[in-house]
């Protein structure tokens, strides 16, 4: 099958923040890139699944069945070695179904704080971020890619950029948290960017054969 330039590739999130990224991480690829609202879909997708890879392909194709196109969906999040993998696929929600990035990360530094005072010594900050991408075809065939970056913890938030927990996210090899990269340095390094680029190269492959 050839590309065609009408060809959507529909990104499967209602995450504002997920949708930038990858309208730039994207925009090499021959498909018109659309969101859930630009469709006018409303739907919430249960996120039932114990693995990021599980999630991610509930999403994908869920709405690929809505929408008859190809659709690329990521269920991605932080692991924290202290606190044996939490927050985990539970990373959007830590604090609560509805809440904020604000509110995840408190909650996060409280419990590492707690951790703390239980022990004779400080927690490990050792953590990673987790990305699996999920292709769904028009016809229901599912494929996925996953990848990971490394670094720790800090109290403080620093970096004004990114989402999420990127400003508690220190990458020892930059010198600095997530949140203080460019956007684009951020999308050569980081977890989604390592998937994306993975699951880019596969797509073009599933669609070209």
């Amino acid at each position: 099958m050839s590309f065609n330039n009408q060809q959507k590739l529909l990104i499967a999130t209602h995450n504002a923040g997920k949708i930038r990224e990858y309208r730039t991480l994207l925009a090499e690829l021959p498909f018109e890139v659309v969101s859930l609202a630009e469709l006018g879909i409303t739907l919430d997708v249960d996120e039932t699944g114990v693995t990021f890879a599980e999630n991610a392909r509930l999403k994908a194709q869920a709405y690929a069945a809505l929408a008859h196109m190809w659709t690329w969906a990521d269920d991605s999040g932080l692991e924290v070695d202290a606190l044996d993998g939490r927050p985990g696929v539970y990373s959007a929600r830590f604090a609560g179904a509805k809440a904020s990035d604000a509110a995840n990360n408190a909650k996060l530094i409280a419990e590492l704080h707690q951790l703390a005072q239980q022990g004779n010594e400080a927690p490990s900050r050792r953590a990673r971020f987790r990305c699996v991408v999920a292709l769904a075809a028009p016809d229901g065939q599912i494929y996925t890619c996953e990848d990971s970056v490394e670094g720790e913890i800090v109290d403080e938030p620093r970096g004004d950029h990114g989402f999420g927990y990127d400003p508690h996210f220190y990458l020892p090899t930059m010198g600095c948290t997530m949140a203080q990269l460019p956007a684009e340095t951020k999308n050569t390094i980081s977890h989604r960017g390592k998937a994306a680029r993975q699951a880019e190269k596969l797509l073009r492959t599933l669609v070209a054969g």
